[in-house]
C-alpha cells in the first residue's frame, strides 16, 4: 500500500480536494480523501509537493503515424484540402525508420506529458511494436479509404484480415478497431458495409466547409482532389445534407463511434449526434491550424453530445498534448466550466475509447496519474491547470519517500 499526496487532487468524478492523498495498492485505488480523514490506510506517504494530481489524460483521436510531418512545411490556416494535397505529397518522401523514429518520440512525448491512453488512427498498423513496447493504453483504428464503390467489399475484407492477424500479437490495453476516414472519401457502399458490421468506430466527420460543400451539392475544392487522384470517373450523387445527416441515412453513427472534429455542425446535427450517442473528440489546435472553424462546445454540451478531446496529429498540430487543446477551448468559451473541459481531456477520452479503468481517480480504478508542479498551492486548481502555464508530467511509483 502507498499513499501520495499533492498540494490538490483532482478526482474528475468528485470536487478538487486541497491537500489530497490517494492511497494506490496491487497498481489500483483503494481509497482517497485528506490526511486525518478517518479510514486513511496505513503505508508510506509520497508528497509530490504543491501542485495538483489528477487522472493521466487520454487523448482520443491522434495520428501517431503521421508525426514525422511534423516539420513538413505543410500549409496553415489555407483550408483542408491544400492541407490534405501536402500531406498526400509529403508522405512518401520519408524512409520507414524515419517514420517510425518520429511515431517512437512521439510516443515517448506522450508519456512524458501525462497521456495514459490514445485513440490512435492508423493506415498502416505499421507502429503497433512502438505502442506495445510503452505504457499507453490504446485503440488503434485502422482507417479504411475507398472513395471507388467498386472496391468497397475487397477494402473491407483486407482490414478485417488485417486487424484479425495483428490483434493475436497484441498485450493487454490494445485493441485494434476498424474505421472510415470520411464521408467525403468514403462511398456509401464501404459506409454501409462496415455499418452491417457495427462500424465504422472512428470516423474524421463535419470537419471543413469542403467535405460540407460537397456532400450538400458536389461541388467545392474536393472533387478537384479525387480527379488528381484518379477518382474523377467516381460518379456520385451529393446527398444534399449535412454530413452527420449523411452518415445517419447510412447508419454510420452508433453509441460506439469516436467522431473526430464536429465543426460543421448545426442544431439538427447536434440533436442527431446526441441520441444516436456517439462520441464527438474536439481537435480545436488542429481545426484553429488548418482554419476549417471552431467547434461549439457548448452547444454540443448543451444538446447532450458526449465530448471528449484530441490533439490530431503532428501534421496540423504544433503536439499531442491534449492539455493544450483544454487551454485553448478555455480561451475560446471562457464561460465554460474548467472542470468540464478537464473532464473532456480525461474521463470523456476514457469514454469515448472504452476504458473503464482510466480518466477519473476513485477506487477500482487504475492507478495511472499525472501531476503538474506548482510553487505554492493554487487557489483554483483546475483554472490553474487551463491557464497555460501548468505543465503535466506521468506519476511513476513509487515516488520520492517522505515521513508519515
Amino acid at each position: 500500500m502507498e499513499l501520495i499526496q499533492a498540494g490538490w487532487l483532482l478526482p474528475i468524478v468528485g470536487p478538487p480536494i486541497r491537500k489530497g492523498v490517494v492511497a494506490v495498492s496491487a497498481g489500483r485505488v483503494v481509497w482517497l480523501g485528506q490526511r486525518g480523514d478517518p479510514g486513511i490506510p496505513d503505508g508510506p506517504v509520497h508528497d509530490l509537493g504543491d501542485g495538483v494530481l489528477l487522472p493521466g489524460l487520454v487523448n482520443a483521436h491522434c495520428h501517431l503515424e503521421l508525426s514525422h510531418l511534423a516539420a513538413a512545411g505543410l500549409p496553415s490556416r489555407a483550408g483542408l484540402v491544400p492541407w490534405v494535397e501536402a500531406v498526400v505529397a509529403s508522405r512518401g518522401r520519408y524512409s520507414d525508420a524515419e517514420v517510425a523514429a518520429a511515431a517512437s518520440a512521439a510516443i515517448g512525448g506522450l508519456e512524458a506529458s501525462g497521456t495514459a491512453a490514445v485513440g490512435d488512427v492508423s493506415n498502416t498498423l505499421a507502429h503497433l511494436q512502438l505502442l506495445a513496447a510503452s505504457s499507453l493504453s490504446a485503440v488503434v483504428f485502422l482507417e479504411l479509404l475507398a472513395w471507388d464503390p467498386a472496391r468497397a467489399a475487397a477494402t473491407l475484407a483486407w482490414g478485417e484480415s488485417l486487424v484479425e492477424e495483428k490483434q493475436k500479437a497484441l498485450r493487454p490495453g490494445l485493441e485494434l478497431r476498424l474505421a472510415a476516414h470520411a464521408p467525403h472519401s468514403v462511398s456509401a457502399e464501404l459506409m454501409r458495409l462496415l455499418a452491417g458490421k457495427g462500424g465504422p468506430a472512428a470516423l474524421h466527420l463535419a470537419e471543413s466547409p469542403d467535405e460540407t460543400q460537397f456532400l450538400a451539392d458536389g461541388s467545392g475544392a474536393w472533387p478537384g482532389f479525387l480527379a488528381s487522384r484518379g477518382l474523377g470517373h467516381v460518379s456520385f450523387e451529393p446527398p444534399r445534407e449535412s454530413p452527420v445527416a449523411y452518415c445517419d441515412t447510412l447508419g454510420a453513427l452508433h453509441p460506439r463511434l469516436v467522431a473526430a472534429h464536429g465543426v460543421q455542425v448545426d442544431a439538427g446535427d447536434r440533436v442527431r449526434l446526441a441520441r444516436r450517442g456517439v462520441h464527438v473528440v474536439l481537435c480545436p489546435r488542429s481545426n484553429e491550424r488548418l482554419g476549417v472553424g471552431t467547434a461549439d462546445a457548448p452547444s454540443l454540451l448543451e444538446a447532450g453530445v458526449r465530448l471528449a478531446l484530441g490533439s490530431d496529429s503532428l501534421a496540423s498540430s504544433p503536439s499531442l498534448d491534449v492539455l493544450d487543446d483544454a487551454v485553448l477551448l478555455r480561451r475560446q468559451f471562457p464561460r465554460l466550466e474548467a472542470g468540464t473541459i478537464l473532464r473532456l481531456a480525461t474521463l470523456g477520452g476514457a469514454e469515448a475509447l472504452g476504458f473503464s479503468e482510466l480518466g477519473a481517480i476513485e477506487p477500482g480504478r487504475r492507478a495511472a496519474f499525472a501531476y503538474a508542479p506548482a510553487a505554492g498551492a493554487p487557489p483554483d486548481p483546475e483554472a490553474f491547470l487551463l491557464s497555460g502555464e501548468a505543465r503535466l508530467g506521468r506519476v511513476a511509483l513509487p515516488v520520492p519517500q517522505m515521513q508519515p
